[in-house]
């Protein structure tokens, strides 16, 4: 399936333009259900235009998110932490960056507003799950490798969809501890969820420039292909239930 790129660019109250990459195939029409998709910390990286590239080819409308503003991007682990702190500090940023793409992909002629989900990767996956947790209406959220704590915990009745969480059994950032509390806080809420626990995979698992970064950063990531193409199809799984 032939797939085309298009930017869609949306402001900031404060004046920031966010530019995202919207993929649809070239045979899209009305109707279709729409993915967003947020990145690693690293900024809209090709992991990241590739995951919602391959959504496109499998018939959905995918946003890649800016959340930095003007399609920022590093591969200098200092410098992503620096931008990522940056809009967590700010209590307001990410729900307006999140809400923005939403709003910019459900409005789209060719999606059907009721049909969204998102992923997301890394810092990417704390991104969609609190969308999730805020109430925004997702059908379905899935991250790999991501953050898993909350700044509130979610309550009962506001998580709309199912949510898939796909884990690095040898995550440095996320333990067990991270899992567990992140268990609980779902049983506690009533929400349907599930975890895949990879024993062997390090964090940024799916990307394949983990390795490099990791090595680059001192970080301890990892490229598992055949992790990462199990994980892809647990979640395409997960949207075709749902979307």
């Amino acid at each position: 399936m032939t797939v085309t790129a298009h930017t869609l660019e949306y402001r900031t109250e404060n004046g920031l333009t966010l530019q995202s990459t919207l993929y649809l195939s070239t045979q899209a029409v009305s109707g279709l259900s729409g993915v967003l998709v947020a990145p690693e910390w690293w900024g809209v990286s090709e992991h990241v235009k590739n995951a919602a590239k391959r959504l496109a080819e499998q018939g959905y409308a995918a946003l890649a998110m800016d959340l930095y503003g003007d399609a920022r991007l590093t591969d200098d682990a200092a410098q992503a932490n620096e931008w990522m702190t940056a809009v967590l500090s700010d209590t307001a940023a990410l729900p307006e960056r999140t809400r923005l793409g939403f709003e910019a992909l459900a409005a789209r002629p060719e999606v059907n507003p009721h049909r969204i989900g998102a992923i997301g990767f890394c810092f990417g996956g704390k991104v969609v799950l609190d969308m999730a947790r805020r109430g925004d209406d997702l059908k379905a959220v899935t991250s790999f490798h991501g953050l898993l704590s909350a700044a509130a915990p979610a309550q009962e009745g506001f998580i709309k969809g199912e949510l898939l969480i796909e884990h690095a059994g040898k995550d440095v950032l996320v333990s067990d501890a991270d899992v567990a509390a992140f268990r609980q806080e779902m049983d506690a809420a009533k929400v349907r969820y599930h975890i895949d626990v990879f024993p062997e995979a390090k964090h940024g698992f799916t990307n394949p420039q983990a390795t490099r970064n990791g090595e680059k950063n001192g970080v301890d990531l990892a490229y598992n292909e055949a992790d990462a193409e199990q994980a892809w199809q647990n979640m395409l799984d997960l949207l075709e239930r749902n979307l």
